[in-house]
């Protein structure tokens, strides 16, 4: 059954039951009393601290912006845009070896996104690292020949080229991207714009456009865990269930009770065969739903039917 705005909603809150910054626990330390150190590590509510790290970094404070990124980092360790946006954070403090780290990251995690790329060789070139900055110049150079001018990011393939070529010192002198004028998000007005505009083409099956909106989502309002949500879910669409389930697994970690992703996780695990998982999270949904649950019903007819009941 695809997604509707009645499950998970079009207006998107912060999750104000998790601290903005941290806390930790009174006592320890060896002075009697006090919990354990895994119980008063630091906890982050990733959205707060998303935006708040992009406030700082549209504003030139690029340090303070980069210890936000990394609280978002520390919750959500395999979110792309967050290493990305860590990345860039240190690279405008003249961090230049751990921007180098952050970016390889965003890099790692998802290799489509043509930024993380281009940002990784200029900062290599600003290392030295030419052998590296010259790898990744290969790969966009690569893909721009298969663009050739055609696909919907040409433009930005061209300009990714010349901003690497520039900072390797070879290739005509162009106008470098600096990390302020690389973004000028609108905030969270486009942000829940883009997701509504995310839960519309989902609903039509456009799942790939729907993948761009989502991430137009997430770059101005943070890893919400409605939109990793609806990411794995259009991840699931699409036939790549590792990726899904690792946006479920993120929107759970964020949100243990987010009915959504616990549906959703659970239709995953239908799919696989994994009856006992499914009926696992079938229960998280009626514990949670006092009263019953539309996320339950459903999960509990895909679990009865042994898969989508539409099919």
């Amino acid at each position: 059954m695809a997604p509707s705005s009645r499950r998970l909603g079009l207006v998107l809150t912060l999750l104000c039951a998790v601290p903005a910054s941290f806390a930790f626990a009174s006592g320890g330390g060896g002075m009697g009393g006090g919990s354990l150190p895994s119980v008063t590590a630091p906890t982050y509510d990733p959205v707060q601290e998303y935006q708040q790290g992009m406030r700082d970094y549209q504003g030139g404070s690029f340090k303070s912006a980069a210890n936000h990124f990394e609280n978002v980092t520390y919750v959500q360790r395999h979110d792309a845009n967050a290493w990305y946006m860590l990345g860039m954070a240190r690279s405008g403090a003249g961090q230049f070896k751990n921007a180098e780290s952050a970016l390889s990251k965003s890099t790692k995690l998802d290799p489509a996104p043509l930024a993380p790329h281009r940002e990784l060789a200029i900062v290599e070139a600003k290392l030295k690292q030419t052998d590296k900055a010259n790898a990744e110049l290969a790969t966009l150079t690569q893909r721009a020949s298969a663009c050739n001018d055609t696909c919907p990011d040409a433009a930005e393939l061209k300009a990714a080229v010349a901003a690497v070529q520039q900072a390797l010192g070879v290739g005509a002198p162009s106008a470098s991207l600096t990390p302020r004028e690389d973004f000028r998000f609108a905030g969270l007005a486009s942000g829940d714009l883009a997701y509504t505009r995310a839960v519309s083409l989902i609903n039509e099956h456009r799942f790939v456009e729907a993948l761009t909106a989502l991430d137009d989502a997430e770059k101005n309002i943070g890893p919400h865990p409605d939109i990793l949500t609806y990411k794995g879910y259009v991840w699931r669409k699409l036939g790549q269930l590792d990726r899904a389930e690792g946006f479920y697994k993120a929107a759970l970690a964020e949100a243990p009770t987010h009915r959504g992703a616990t549906e959703y996780y659970g239709e995953l695990k239908v799919i696989r065969g994994d009856m006992a998982g499914a009926r696992r999270l079938l229960a998280v949904l009626d514990s949670t739903c006092a009263y019953g649950c539309v996320e339950a019903e459903d999960l509990r007819r895909w679990i009865d039917r042994g898969g989508d009941p539409a099919s």
